[in-house]
């Protein structure tokens, strides 16, 4: 029990701190979002809705008052993470290891999060 409850808190830390980072430097450093959304060929007004829906998510989970809210971020997550590390790939740059390392961290998470919480 003791090793799935620091497996839980490490992947959903790590899961939590990308996810913050990211919303961070969507929020903080603007410009360079914009320029990255343009590069992966997504629409600049998704910037602040992502940065929101991130900060509300990691909420979400960190905080368990609803079965309902933390399932449906850990979904969010999940979609964001997929469509994060397609759009690297298509793009052909070489930046997805955060959405890799996310996405590894939220299988984790989600996974430990059924077995410890259920």
């Amino acid at each position: 029990m003791k090793k799935d409850n620091l497996i839980y808190w490490i992947s959903t830390g790590l899961l939590c701190a990308i996810m913050l980072f990211s919303a961070a430097m969507y929020i903080f450093n603007h410009e360079m979002a914009k320029e990255a959304y343009i590069g992966l060929g997504y629409p600049t007004y998704l910037i602040y809705f992502s940065a929101t829906a991130k900060i509300l998510g990691v909420t979400a989970i960190l905080t368990k008052k609803s079965t309902l809210l933390k399932n449906m971020a850990y979904a969010g997550f999940f979609y964001m993470l997929i469509l994060a590390l397609l759009a690297h790939f298509m793009a052909g740059d070489s930046q997805y290891a955060f959405a890799l390392v996310g996405f590894i961290a939220l299988i984790f998470s989600y996974k430990y999060d059924r077995k410890l919480f259920k």
